[in-house]
């Protein structure tokens, strides 16, 4: 199973303030259900309660100790090997980490590929993407994006652990195939 980390951060690598996302862009949001749509999802629990809810489409689990019940819709894990035990068991060929900061530290040296939205500037973040190491990964697509509506330009990139002979992502066909 390919394990993916899907992610939006600020040129400090801001991933949000005060429990949820500093910014509010339409194309990023759309790129995000696209990419993870029909596959499980990866949350930590002050993430999963940023959202509110089981994201339709995508098998949501939740990394906790402390939520003894999750919401319907959901599976609740003690710790991201479970979690990603979970997803395996299921049959998964690519599983979603999408947040929070804790979540991301533990997963980068899981990971086999990072979705990247590189939002362009500063939002007074208080949680952080960890750094990467980047002699540890290929970039495998990137394009510059501008969001219609907020009018906010982001980089979106998708990197590949070095090394790895992984399947193209189905969002990378599709973008093959439209030029």
């Amino acid at each position: 199973m390919i394990v993916s980390l899907v992610v939006a951060y600020d040129d400090c690598r801001g991933i949000g303030r005060g429990g949820s996302l500093p910014w509010h862009i339409s194309a990023d949001l759309a790129l995000f259900k696209r990419i993870t749509w029909g596959h499980h999802i990866v949350m930590g629990r002050q993430t999963f309660e940023s959202i509110g809810r089981a994201l339709p489409g995508r098998v949501t689990i939740v990394v906790t100790r402390s939520l003894e019940n999750v919401p319907p819709g959901c599976h609740r894990a003690a710790s991201l090997e479970d979690a990603l035990a979970i997803a395996g068991q299921a049959g998964e060929q690519e599983c979603f980490v999408i947040g929070g900061g804790q979540l991301y530290r533990a997963a980068l040296c899981h990971a086999d590929r990072i979705y990247a939205s590189e939002i362009q500037g500063e939002f007074n973040c208080d949680t952080f993407f960890p750094p990467i190491q980047p002699e540890e990964w290929d970039e495998r697509f990137a394009t510059t994006i501008t969001d219609e509506r907020s009018g906010m330009r982001f980089r979106f990139r998708v990197l590949e652990r070095r090394g790895r002979a992984l399947p193209m992502p189905d969002i990378l066909s599709e973008w093959a195939n439209q030029g």
